[in-house]
């Protein structure tokens, strides 16, 4: 399982300062959507040039102008960018196509989706990679996470990423549902150490899969 480190609602300073604590710890690096709107595709730029080993997620949250969004994000050096899955379906298959041409990926983030026909229509697209997404605003009215993840369990061909508010203690629950991927902020970015939290929560994950 990869950690997806998400930086997000900090500036460019405290970008560079928190990838310099956890690089050891991380594996893909997600410039987030606050990150984005404040600095442009100059951050995934520069992020790509200093970290050109990650994998670099462009979190553009598209909803309109797929191909255009695409083409920016992945010219900017990102390996992935997001799209909604509320989008309108040829803005999610003109940004797979523009994914195709430039052999990065589409991740689909699944916020508000609660119907298993769009995840089946998502599929017919040719989507596989998506994210089960635990809103800021779900997550202070306390519902779970793992509920999240009947969405996709008919779904194989999907690579599962999961985010919303992972930390320390709500881990052991998610590493159960067994993601691909799992998308950690605040818990490390807010952390006083956030080299200890990414190296305790990698640690966790790897003891995860050496036992299971």
């Amino acid at each position: 399982m990869n950690i997806q480190l998400a930086l997000d609602r900090l500036n460019k300073e405290q970008c560079f300062r928190i990838l310099k604590e956890t690089k050891e710890s991380v594996d893909w690096i997600e410039v987030g959507t606050g990150v984005i709107k404040e600095y442009g595709m100059s951050i995934i730029r520069d992020i790509k040039e200093a970290y050109p080993d990650k994998i670099i997620v462009a979190d553009m949250k598209t909803c309109d102008a797929g191909k255009h969004e695409a083409i920016q994000a992945f010219e900017a050096g990102a390996d992935i960018t997001t799209v909604m899955s509320f989008s309108a379906d040829k803005t999610i298959t003109d940004s797979l196509d523009v994914a195709r041409t430039y052999r990065k990926k589409i991740m689909i983030d699944l916020l508000g989706v609660t119907q298993q026909q769009r995840m089946v229509e998502l599929s017919d697209f040719g989507v596989d990679l998506v994210s089960l997404h635990f809103g800021k605003d779900m997550q202070l009215e306390g519902e779970l996470h793992t509920d999240l993840f009947s969405l996709v369990q008919d779904f194989s061909e999907f690579e599962v990423a999961v985010a919303g508010g992972i930390d320390l203690h709500s881990l052991p629950e998610i590493l159960k549902k067994k993601p691909e991927t799992i998308i950690v902020g605040s818990a490390i970015t807010k952390a006083t150490d956030c080299s200890e939290v990414a190296l305790k929560m990698k640690g966790m994950i790897n003891e995860y899969e050496v036992n299971h």
